[in-house]
C-alpha cells in the first residue's frame, strides 16, 4: 500500500476517510526538520551552507514513516498547497533518504489539493508531480534570510540595548509601523471646528434633519467656523431666517459585494466582526480545513473556480430566488502586490452546507465558517439598489443655504446575505430616510427638538480636548431647533491586528502563511500589547525601533522589505538564483553588523535620546528648559535603559531618583500632595506608571514606602488623603475567628486582596481593602479555600471543553493561583490576558496546549495504552 504523508492527524483522518484501506496515512506533524538555534547553521563562507537537525519531538514522527515504507514501497507527499507545504515535503524526502528509508526503487511523488474532498483528493492523486525546486529554494533563501538577521541583529540588540529580545526581518518592520503610528498620535495637534444642523418640518408635519453647507452666500468648508463666536453667529443666521426648499434630487445608486476572502481579508473581518485575532482565526480556519469544509486558509488569491461559481449561483437560486442571480457569473482578479500564493479564494467545498450541519465543530469554527459561507454566496449574488436623495434648503435672500440628505434600498440584492464590517465607524447621515418633500415646501423649525441633543453635549464634554477661553461645547437656539455642536480634529487610530494586516499587505510586507505569526510574535517579545483590540507599542519596542532606524534603517524600510519579498516571489517563479540574493544581502547586512558592534552603549543611547527628543522633552507650559530635573531642579534628564525598557530618568541619580516613562507622565507630572508627619508625601511617574512616595531616597533609606496607583485611580484625582491610605497598607482587618491569625487587606500585583495565612483571595475593586470587614473578608475566604478544593487535582474547572481532538482526555479552563489557565493530561498552559477564560473554545485551548508543549520540549501527547498502541 502507497504510504501518503500530510502534516497533521486531522487532515490524515479526513483523508483516509477518502482514500480507504488501500492507503496507509500518516502525519508529519509539521515541519520535521529545522535550523539548530545556534551560531552557524547559515554559513555565509561555505556558500550559505545551511545545517539541519530534525527536532526532538519529529523524530518519532520519521521513524513511524520510516518503518512504513519497509513494507510499502511508495511514498506520497501530500502536504499542503503552498511553499510551507513543499518544505514539509522536501525536509521529509530529505529526512527519509538520510535514514536509508527511501531505496533506490522507491517512487516519490507529490500531490497537491485545495480543498479536502473526495473529488479533489482524487483527482490529485491522479496527477502526481515532482517536488517544486523553485519553490523549495524560496523556501530555503526565507528560511536563510530570516536567520541571518535574527542571529545576528539579536546579539547587538542584547549588549547594546539591556531588555531588547530579538529583532526579526519582517517582525521589525512591523513593529516600526505601530510605533510611528503612536509618534503620529502623539505629535497630533487638534484642530477646533464646529458644525451647525437644524432640525426642519415640511408641510405634512414630518420632521428631518438637515446640515449648513451655505453661510453669507458662500460653500461652508468644514474648517470655516474656527470658534464658538462664529458658530453662534451661525446659528443666529439660520434661525433668523425663513427656509425653503430650492430643489430635490433623486439619483438611483448600487452596491457590489466584496470580492470572496483571502487569508488577510478573512483576518481582517474575523478581528472586526468577532474580535478574533489573527493566529486565532488561522487555527480555526485550518481546523475546517482539515474537516473538508472549507478550501485552503493561506492564500492570496480571489479567483475561484468555474465549478464552485456555479454552485454559487445555484444555492443562491434556490435559497432566495432568481432575482437574486446576475446575468453573467462576477469574476474577481487578484489585486495583491505580490501572489507567491495565490491559490483559490478561501469558499466553502460545499455551497450547500450550512453552520448547523458541520459535525463536531466548535463555536468559534461555525462562526468563521457562517462568515465564509455568507461572504462567498454574496460575492456572487446581484448589487443592492438604492436610491440616494439630496435636499437642498436656502433662505430667501440666498446667504443661509442646508442640505438634508438620505437612501432608501430598493433591493437589498446581496445585503440580504452579508455586510462588510468596518475598521472605524462610519457616519449614518446617509442612511437616514427622508419624508416625502417637494420643491417650493416650506422648511419651518421644530421648536425645541434639539434640547436633549444640547444638554447631552454638554454633559460629555471631552476631558481630553485643550482649554480654551470660551469652552463650550454646543450652542443652541433660542428656539431649540438649531445647534452648533464643537468638534476637533482627531490623530489616526492606533492599529488593530485587522488593520495591521490590511497595512502590511498593502506595503508587500510578509505573506499570508506569516502574518499570524508576525502579530503574535511582537506580542510575545512584549514590544507591543493590545487593550481593547487596539496596539500599543511598549517603551522597549519603542527602543529597539528607534535603535534599528538609526543604526540598521534600510533593513526596517518598507521598500526595502517589499523589495526583498518580491525577490522571493522571482525565485519561486525560477527567475532568480537564490544564492545570489543571499549573497548581495549580506555583504551590506555583515558590514552594518561589524560598524555598530565597536559602538559603547552611551554613544548608542545618546543617538536615541536625540532621535526621540521631540517625545521625550516636549515643550513646557512655563518656557522652561524641558530637559531640567523637574523634581530636583539641578540634573538634566536623558534616556536610560534597564532590562524593563527604556525611561527618562535624572542625571544627578542616586542623589535624585526622578524617574519617568518614555511615553511621558500623561501632562500629570510630579508634585507634592502635602506632608504627614514631617515627611513629604509626593505623586510621582515611573516606569511602571503613577506611584505615591512617602519623603525622599537618601544614603540610610534608599528605598522609601512606595505605593502604585491601583487599576481605575486617575492621578489628577489624587490627594494627600488617598496617599496616605494607600502608603498604609497592608490593612488589619482583625483575627480570624477560627485560630486567630490576623487577616491582611492590600493591593498586589494581580490587584487588591484579602489575605489569612498562605491564602490569598482576590478583591472586586481596590475601594474595598479599604472597607472589608471581618464577615465579608472570612466570607470570600471561604469561598476561596472551597474553590482550591484539596490541592491542584481536587479543584473544579470553569469550564469543561470536552475530549482533545487528535489524543483524546478532557480538556478543561481552571482557576489558579495566578489567573486562569487550560488543562490536559499533565500540561498547563496560561490563558492571555485579553481574553475571556469564558470565552475560550477547544481550539484555542488545544492551540496553547500545544504551544505550552513546544516550549516544554515535549511530544504533546499522553501515552498510548496497549489498548490504543
Amino acid at each position: 500500500m502507497p504510504v501518503v504523508v500530510v502534516e497533521s492527524p486531522a487532515k490524515a483522518k479526513t483523508i483516509n476517510k477518502y482514500l480507504g484501506d488501500d492507503y496507509t496515512v500518516l502525519a508529519s506533524y509539521g515541519h520535521v526538520r529545522d535550523l539548530p538555534p545556534k551560531d552557524g547553521s547559515v554559513d555565509p563562507d561555505n556558500d550559505f551552507d545551511m545545517t539541519w537537525e530534525v527536532g526532538t519531538d519529529s523524530r518519532k514522527h520519521v521513524k513511524a514513516i520510516a518503518d512504513a515504507l519497509k513494507d510499502d514501497n511508495e511514498l506520497i507527499l501530500a502536504t499542503d498547497p503552498d511553499r510551507e507545504g513543499e518544505a514539509i515535503s522536501w525536509h521529509l524526502e530529505e529526512a527519509l533518504r538520510n535514514r536509508r528509508a527511501i531505496k533506490k526503487d522507491t517512487e516519490v511523488r507529490r500531490v497537491v489539493f485545495n480543498a479536502i474532498t473526495k473529488s479533489a483528493v482524487t483527482e490529485a492523486m491522479q496527477a502526481p508531480r515532482a517536488i517544486d525546486e523553485d519553490l523549495v529554494e524560496a523556501y530555503l533563501a526565507r528560511r536563510a534570510l530570516d536567520y541571518l538577521v535574527g542571529f545576528n541583529l539579536s546579539p547587538v540588540l542584547w549588549r547594546k540595548l539591556p531588555g531588547a529580545k530579538s529583532a526579526g526581518r519582517v517582525q521589525s518592520v512591523c513593529l516600526r509601523l505601530i510605533v510611528e503610528r503612536e509618534m503620529e498620535i502623539e505629535a497630533f495637534d487638534p484642530r477646533e471646528y464646529w458644525s451647525v444642523k437644524a432640525q426642519l418640518v415640511t408641510p405634512r408635519g414630518q420632521a428631518f434633519e438637515a446640515r449648513l453647507t451655505k453661510l453669507a452666500g458662500r460653500k461652508l468648508e468644514k474648517y470655516d467656523l474656527e470658534n464658538a463666536t462664529q458658530a453662534e453667529l451661525a446659528v443666529q443666521a439660520v434661525a433668523s431666517r425663513d427656509l425653503r426648499v430650492a430643489s430635490v434630487e433623486a439619483k438611483p445608486t448600487s452596491r457590489n459585494p466584496a470580492a470572496p476572502f483571502m487569508t488577510s481579508t478573512l483576518q481582517q473581518e474575523a478581528s472586526r466582526k468577532f474580535g478574533m485575532g489573527a493566529r486565532q482565526c488561522m487555527s480555526t480556519a485550518q481546523r475546517l480545513y482539515e474537516a473538508g469544509y472549507i478550501t485552503y486558509m493561506r492564500t492570496d488569491g480571489i479567483d475561484m473556480a468555474p465549478e464552485a461559481v456555479h454552485a454559487a449561483r445555484d444555492a443562491i437560486r434556490d435559497r432566495y430566488g432568481a432575482d437574486y442571480v446576475p446575468k453573467s457569473p462576477r469574476m474577481y482578479k487578484n489585486k495583491a502586490k505580490n501572489a507567491q500564493e495565490a491559490h483559490e479564494c478561501i469558499r466553502p467545498t460545499d455551497m450547500t452546507r450550512e453552520p448547523a450541519a458541520l459535525k463536531g465543530a466548535d463555536a468559534d469554527q461555525r462562526k468563521l465558517y457562517d462568515l465564509i459561507w455568507k461572504r462567498t454566496l454574496a460575492c456572487q449574488m446581484e448589487a443592492a439598489r438604492l436610491e440616494r436623495t439630496t435636499v437642498e434648503i436656502e433662505s430667501a435672500d440666498g446667504e443661509v443655504g442646508l442640505r438634508a440628505t438620505g437612501q432608501v434600498v430598493l433591493f437589498d440584492g446581496f445585503l440580504r446575505v452579508y455586510e462588510e464590517g468596518r475598521d472605524e465607524p462610519a457616519g449614518d447621515d446617509d442612511d437616514k430616510r427622508l419624508p416625502q418633500i417637494a420643491e417650493g415646501d416650506a422648511a419651518a423649525f421644530a421648536a425645541g427638538s434639539f434640547r436633549d441633543a444640547h444638554a447631552k453635549a454638554l454633559d460629555q464634554k471631552a476631558e481630553d480636548t485643550p482649554a480654551r477661553k470660551d469652552d463650550r461645547p454646543a450652542i443652541l437656539s433660542e428656539d431649540g431647533a438649531v445647534l452648533a455642536l464643537r468638534h476637533f480634529t482627531q490623530p489616526p487610530p492606533r492599529y488593530t491586528e485587522a488593520t495591521l494586516v490590511k497595512k502590511m499587505e498593502e506595503l508587500g510586507i510578509g505573506r499570508p502563511s506569516t502574518y499570524a505569526s508576525i502579530v503574535t510574535t511582537i506580542q510575545d517579545r512584549e514590544y507591543v500589547r493590545k487593550e481593547k483590540g487596539r496596539l500599543i507599542p511598549e517603551d522597549k519596542g519603542r527602543i529597539v525601533t528607534v535603535f534599528l532606524l538609526n543604526f540598521f534603517r534600510r533593513y526596517v524600510g518598507y521598500e526595502f522589505t517589499a523589495e526583498l519579498e518580491d525577490e522571493l516571489d522571482r525565485i519561486s517563479a525560477g527567475d532568480m538564483d537564490y544564492k545570489e540574493v543571499l549573497r548581495q544581502f549580506w555583504r551590506d547586512f555583515s558590514a552594518a553588523i561589524a560598524e555598530t558592534s565597536e559602538l559603547r552603549i552611551t554613544e548608542v543611547l545618546d543617538v536615541l535620546d536625540d532621535a526621540l527628543a521631540p517625545q521625550l522633552y516636549p515643550p513646557r507650559e512655563d518656557g522652561s528648559d524641558p530637559r531640567v530635573c523637574p523634581l530636583c531642579g539641578e540634573g538634566n534628564l536623558h534616556l536610560k535603559t534597564s532590562r524593563s525598557g527604556g525611561f527618562v530618568g535624572c542625571s544627578r541619580y542616586p542623589e535624585c531618583r526622578y524617574t519617568r516613562p518614555i511615553g511621558g507622565d500623561d501632562g500629570q507630572g510630579d508634585r507634592v500632595l502635602g506632608y504627614d508627619d514631617g515627611d513629604e508625601i509626593s505623586l510621582r511617574s515611573g516606569r511602571f506608571g503613577p506611584y505615591v512616595q512617602r519623603g525622599e531616597a537618601t544614603e540610610d533609606n534608599k528605598k522609601p514606602p512606595r505605593a502604585s496607583l491601583p487599576k481605575g485611580w486617575s492621578p489628577e484625582e489624587m490627594d494627600l488623603e488617598k496617599a496616605l491610605k494607600l502608603l498604609s497598607l497592608p490593612r488589619e482587618v482583625g483575627p480570624h475567628p477560627d485560630d486567630g491569625e490576623m487577616i491582611e487587606a492590600g493591593i498586589g500585583r494581580y490587584g487588591p486582596y484579602v489575605r489569612h495565612g498562605r491564602l490569598y483571595a482576590n478583591l472586586e475593586n481596590a475601594e474595598d481593602v479599604f472597607t472589608i470587614g471581618m464577615n465579608h473578608a472570612v466570607e470570600v475566604l471561604a469561598k476561596k479555600a472551597a474553590s482550591r478544593g484539596r490541592g491542584r487535582g481536587g479543584a473544579k474547572p470553569l469550564k469543561e471543553l470536552g475530549e482533545h481532538p487528535a489524543k483524546g482526555g478532557p480538556v478543561n479552563v481552571m482557576d489558579g493561583r495566578y489567573g486562569p489557565y487550560v488543562k490536559w493530561d499533565k500540561i498547563n498552559a496560561t490563558i492571555p490576558k485579553d481574553t475571556d477564560p469564558q470565552e475560550v473554545t477547544l481550539a484555542t485551548a488545544v492551540d496553547l496546549i500545544d504551544q505550552k508543549a513546544a516550549k516544554k520540549g515535549k511530544g504533546g501527547g499522553r501515552k498510548k495504552t496497549a489498548a490504543q498502541k
